[in-house]
Formats: C-alpha cells, structure tokens, sequence
C-alpha cells in the first residue's frame, strides 16, 4: 500500500462503506478503501446476510423502481404497500420506541430512493417468496410488508458492489487496519494504517468510518453485553473487533444507542465460531414460530408465535442464550414439515427424529426427558383447537392456561415422525455505537460535530434498541453509508477550496 493521500478514506470494505465509496465518487472525490480482510474474506458482514430489505412502497410504480417484474407477477402477486407509516410505527414498537427519530424518518425517508440509486450502480433486487408470502386462491400474496431481498443473498450483493467499485475506479487496499484517526485543530484529517506489520500515515480529507460493530471481539462482547457472550457464536465475519467505534471514541465521539443490545438469533448449536462463507447464512433456524422450543430443562421458555419471525427472529437468540448451557431444542411435528425453511434441509445441521415423543425425548442431548415429556403433555392440552390455524396471519391460534403462551400458530405436537433442531445464540451486529447526525457527520461529546469524521452501518448507535425489524440492516448501512459517502466528500471539496 502506497497510498499516502487522499480525499477521502473509508475504512471497511462492507455494503455500508462501499456505498459510502460509490457516493463520494458520484460526488466528485477520490475516495480510498481500506479493508483489514484479505481480498478472499472481503466484504464484512455483508457476505453473509440473507439478503432482506425493507423499504417504502405505495403502490406497484414504486415496487417497480427497486424491482424488475415480469409479465406473470404484474398479473399474479399481490404485493400490498408498505408505507412511511407503517415502516415508522414497526421501528418505533420493536425498540420500545427508543430509535432516535432523526436517524428513524432519515433511515425511512431514504430508503427506497436509496435502493433505486443501487440498482444504478448494478446492484439487482427480486421478491422475496419464501417466507413471506402464500399462494391463495390461485393468487400471491405477501404478508408482513417485506416483499424484496437483495438477488442472491450476500454474495451476489458483494460482488455487485466490488463490481461497481471497479467500474468506477475506486481502490480497496486489502490487509490494511486503520488503527487511529489523525485530527489536527479539532478536525479529522487523515488515518493512520498498519499493513504487514507496518503503521503508515494516510493524509484524508474526510475519513469515513463503515467497519462494523463489535460483535467479532470476544472482550467487549462480554463487557457490554455481558457475561458468557465471550462464548457466543458470530454469524458473519472475524474481522469486526469494535475498531472504528474504538478509534472514534479515542478522540471524543459520542456513544450512543443500545450498548447492551445486539441482533442475535437462533443459530444451529454446533456452527463454527464465526461465519462459514460457503454455508452462508444456512445455520439460522427461523421457523421456530411453527415449533415449541425447550430448554435444558425440558420446559418452554418464550412465546414462538408472539409475532411474525420478521419481528422476533432478531431478539430470541438472546433468548436462547440466556437458557441454562446457552442452547435450546427446535421441536416440530410431521404436520408442519412443509412449512419448515430450506435452512433446515442443508446437511450441516444439528438434528434429530423419531417415531415417538419418548424416543424423541431420549434424543434431546443434554434436555431432561421427563421434564419434555411433562411439556408436551400440558402444551397439547392448552392449544385452541377451535381457532383455525393459519401460517400467514397471525391467526390467534394459541394456548390457555400455560404460564408461558403461544400466541399464534399453535399446533399439537403428535403427528411422527418427530423432529428437533438443536440452537444456540448467534449474534450478527451489536447495537451501541458512535452518535451521527443525519448528515452521517460524528457527534462529539461536547454536541458539536467532529470536522472531517464520519459514520455509517453496524457501527452507528440509536437505529436499534432490543430488536430489530428484519431487512432494516442492511437497507440502513446503504442510506446511511450513501449519505455518510456524499457528505465526506462535499466536506473535502470544501476544504480544498478554502476560505471563501
């Protein structure tokens, strides 16, 4: 790495940072990447998401600016309409109505236009069936307002967006660690850098801080999240230690947001300590709502049909950690087999079946059977046989009597063959981070902005508080990295010209 200048240098190399690179270079700069993974473990986070967006849409005009429609699904889906309304009130209610509301409207407002400015730069979107919606009738019909996903998952995203990096002419420097911020009078004004062994000086000016959380450092895991997630599996990359939240906070940015808080869901119990970039995002396990999960204790724990997986999956891998042995048993009967998820049918996954609930009992590794058994038994006899079931409503088919309910989607668990899954918590982003503005600009602690400094994605604070709707993620790190890119670069050609 030769570089020694730059306009501006973003640090990381994710969807978040590289739309951060793409917008500085729509306006005007020369920006610079910086990505501490070597080039065959490039791409953050981002590698390893599902692919899920959410965004605005009123009416099918608006679908079709994020989204190529064919013939047939013009003619046969029923996609609704998701509006700033509705977007604005899911934030508000999963985070208990703690998400700061400039960074909320700014995240909503965005969204969409946003994700058309994507499709620009060769980014592709396509609906997103499973899960979310069902055939009725002969018709389609999504349920829920998440009707997108990024095509191909994290994958094809990161290579459209290294794709459009360099069709655009925009370097990433592999290998490469930001280490600290270089300020002068208050401002930011460059990086300093070590690669292969060596601290460099990189002269900026405006830096760009898009490097992730901290969910990757098994130290501040536990500090802020607290004791036993220095144990707790990572669903996406190794390289996510908290550095730039760190860098940041070393010259007097402000924390801000959830700092004990993270996006953490059920994740197969004997996946890798870190994300596997062939098995991707395989090892989740998100059709619990249809199943009853035990501990080791053999007793339920949680309310799976509280809401719609898009509005829980986020929350109940803290759930399951904080079970006795950190793990938790998906338990499912035959007669929900088809609506189970193809996360469940990969061959990398912790399993077991039977014919009887005894025999199914005795497989449950480290689960008190008699314990499970006892479950089942009042479980079955509490669930409303009178209320219809219905997988794409939440059709209020619960349970009387349980001291812990299931709300929806309750069904008796007595058809074999019988089978479990086997969870424990993985955790995708941590929540606490640096304070912005909705300029993406970084606060100090004083409340003034830092000059020069500037954030976007899993380490920014306030978006999130306890849970997360799904799809926001990722469509935030690309409002607020296009923002975040946009603004740096104004600031540096403001600063080269000068006083006035």
């Amino acid at each position: 790495m030769q570089v020694q200048k730059a306009d501006v240098v973003i640090v990381g190399a994710g969807n978040a940072a590289l739309c951060a690179a793409l917008a500085a270079k729509d306006a005007g700069a020369n920006p610079v990447v910086l990505e501490t993974a070597p080039q065959s473990e490039r791409g953050g986070n981002t590698f390893f998401v599902a692919g899920s967006s959410r965004w605005v849409f009123n009416d099918l005009d608006e679908i079709q600016q994020v989204m190529d429609l064919t013939e047939e699904e013009l003619r046969t889906v029923d996609f609704g309409t998701y509006t700033r309304e509705d977007y604005l009130e899911d934030m508000g209610r999963l985070t208990q109505y703690r998400c700061d509301p400039d960074l909320t409207e700014t995240l909503v407002d965005n969204s969409r236009d946003t994700l058309v400015w994507m499709k620009s730069k060769g980014v592709k979107f396509a609906p997103m069936y499973k899960g979310q919606s069902q055939k009725i009738d002969g018709r389609i019909k999504f349920f829920g307002g998440q009707i997108c996903m990024f095509w191909g998952g994290g994958p094809e995203l990161t290579a459209a967006l290294y794709n459009a990096a360099d069709t655009h002419d925009v370097p990433v420097h592999y290998e490469t660690t930001a280490v600290s911020l270089i300020t002068k009078g208050g401002a930011v004004c460059g990086v300093i850098a070590e690669h292969d062994g060596e601290a460099r000086e990189i002269q900026a000016d405006a830096v760009v801080l898009a490097c992730g959380g901290f969910q990757s450092n098994a130290e501040m895991r536990t500090r802020y999240l607290g004791p036993g997630y220095d144990l707790a599996k990572v669903r996406g990359t190794q390289h996510n230690n908290g550095g730039g939240i760190t860098m940041a906070l070393d010259i007097g940015a402000m924390p801000w947001g959830h700092w004990s808080g993270s996006h953490a869901v059920g994740w197969d119990l004997n996946a890798p300590p870190f994300g596997d970039r062939d098995v991707g995002d395989g090892f989740q396990k998100h059709s619990y709502i249809f199943s009853i999960m035990v501990n080791a204790k053999g007793e339920r724990f949680v309310d799976e049909g509280a809401d719609f997986r898009n509005f829980t999956y986020a929350k109940y891998g803290h759930v399951v950690q904080q079970q006795p042995g950190m793990f938790a048993w998906q338990v499912f009967d035959a007669k929900v087999d088809d609506l189970l998820r193809d996360e469940y049918r990969i061959r990398q996954v912790t399993k077991v079946t039977a014919d009887s609930l005894e025999e199914l009992a005795a497989k449950l590794d480290g689960v008190d059977a008699d314990g499970f058994l006892k479950t089942v038994q009042d479980y079955n006899a509490a669930v409303r046989q009178d209320v219809p079931f219905n997988p794409v409503i939440k059709d209020g088919r619960g349970t009387d009597g349980l001291a812990v309910p299931k709300s929806n989607w309750a069904n008796t668990i007595d058809t074999p063959p019988f089978q479990a899954y086997a969870v424990t918590c993985g955790l995708t982003f941590t929540f606490g981070g640096v304070r912005i503005d909705a300029d993406g600009g970084v606060i100090h602690r004083s409340g003034n902005r830092i000059p020069g400094l500037y954030a976007a994605g899993e380490m920014i604070g306030g978006l999130f508080y306890f849970n997360y709707p799904s799809g926001s993620g990722l469509v935030a790190g690309a409002v607020f990295g296009r923002i975040a890119g946009t603004n740096a670069a104004r600031h540096a050609d403001n600063r080269r010209a000068g006083p006035a």
